[in-house]
């Protein structure tokens, strides 16, 4: 099977390098990034000065391409917003998604061009949302996917788990055709067997034998409309849904190599800009523990509370989730203390981008420096998706 793959929501091209670190013969016919209300696409550019300019390569909202002029493709890939996926009955327009959410593009894009193979990224409370009704929005993904012939396999991965420097948590979501080899292949498998010993994460991401805890359901439904309305489950951090049913298990992360900590990606010589100087006493409020009084829009009164943040962050452990405001005084922003001169910093844009597993000055590309954090803290965990890529170079090369 070619290897040609479509990358939505690119970005700085986080999907692109990982897959190519695992293997030059990706060949990505296809890519889409937009920046809504900004001017100046800086993350589109970045992602065209590291790939070639190519007019395959499209900076325009997704929402206004015709998906049906996207070229054929065999792996759609993607990183996209957590938001409101509820659905509506519109008449003669049958269903419709909240406008502007962009999972319907991703779900019109399968529609039209029918690709055998998706890997897709979000924040792993995708899992749980919304609060008012748990789960419904990754029950519409996944009733959306079923009724387009795939199967779907999901694992929550935080990247320090697996060797690499940032407690990163995301949910990876991979889905495959019904009538591939890769799905032939894994009829009468267990649910638990294909989490544990035969799917998609299990040879880069192992996990031990022992189950925390896990859940089943039968997943029929007679609508995507009647999932938003009424479909609400507790989905832990793996699990696949394949012909009518959902498996879901609370896996435990098996990891026997090398871990990589914050210390391992930091510079030396740091300019005297990231310093904090005699800003010390603001920086230590911020992170410290908060109980606020709140009133609710309705008038129910209750206390906000904020747990305490290390201050400096430990150096010897991999860094703290990275934020879209990391580098901006706010208390999310990693500070620490500089090995080489005792003093308190804050990162550099280089170390955000090793943090990410990036190239070094990978957004040095024309963008500000304060877009770079902001593209960093918008990126996925390079190393993950090279891992992934070896698993779907086995797959993809074993396909008729």
């Amino acid at each position: 099977m070619d290897k040609t793959v479509v990358e939505l929501f690119a970005g700085v091209g986080g999907f692109h390098l990982g897959l190519k670190k695992s293997s030059d013969n990706w060949n990505f016919v296809w890519a889409n990034q937009w920046e809504p209300s900004r001017k100046a696409q800086d993350a589109f550019q970045c992602y065209m000065q590291h790939f070639g300019k190519n007019e395959f390569y499209i900076n325009k909202d997704i929402g206004k391409i015709d998906k049906e002029q996207i070229p054929n493709h065999n792996l759609l890939v993607g990183g996209f917003p957590c938001q409101d996926y509820s659905v509506a009955a519109t008449g003669a327009q049958g269903m419709q998604g909240k406008k502007g959410v962009l999972w319907w593009e991703i779900y019109n894009t399968l529609k039209a061009k029918n690709p055998s193979f998706v890997l897709l990224e979000n924040v792993d409370r995708l899992l749980k949302s919304p609060a008012s009704q748990r789960g419904r929005d990754f029950g519409v993904m996944l009733a959306c996917f079923s009724q387009l012939g795939y199967s779907v396999e999901w694992r929550v991965i935080n990247a320090a788990e697996y060797g690499f420097p940032q407690r990163r948590r995301r949910v990876f979501i991979f889905a495959f055709k019904d009538n591939t080899k890769y799905s032939r292949n894994l009829i009468g498998v267990e649910f638990k067997d294909l989490i544990h010993t035969k799917g998609f994460f299990q040879n880069q991401f192992p996990i031990h034998e022992d189950i925390k805890t896990s859940n089943g359901i039968d997943f029929n439904f007679d609508s995507i409309i009647d999932i938003s309305d009424n479909f609400s489950f507790i989905f832990k951090n793996s699990g696949i849904m394949s012909s009518g049913n959902i498996y879901t298990e609370e896996t435990i992360p098996k990891y026997d190599g090398e871990f990589m900590l914050l210390k391992d990606i930091l510079e030396t010589d740091v300019d005297e800009k990231y310093y904090l100087n005699g800003e010390l006493d603001k920086w230590k409020a911020m992170k410290g523990p908060k109980k606020i009084q709140r009133t609710s829009k309705t008038g129910h009164a209750y206390t906000f509370s904020e747990g305490q943040i290390a201050f400096p962050d430990p150096i010897d452990k991999p860094g703290r989730t990275m934020l879209t405001s990391e580098s901006s005084k706010n208390r999310s922003t990693h500070i620490i203390e500089d090995p080489q001169t005792g003093r308190r910093r804050k990162l550099t844009p280089i170390e955000c981008e090793r943090l990410n597993g990036f190239d070094d000055n990978w957004t040095n590309t024309g963008m500000s420096e304060r877009f770079r954090y902001f593209c960093m803290g918008n990126a996925l965990v390079v190393g993950l998706v090279e891992k992934m890529g070896n698993t779907l170079n086995e797959i993809f090369n074993n396909e008729e």
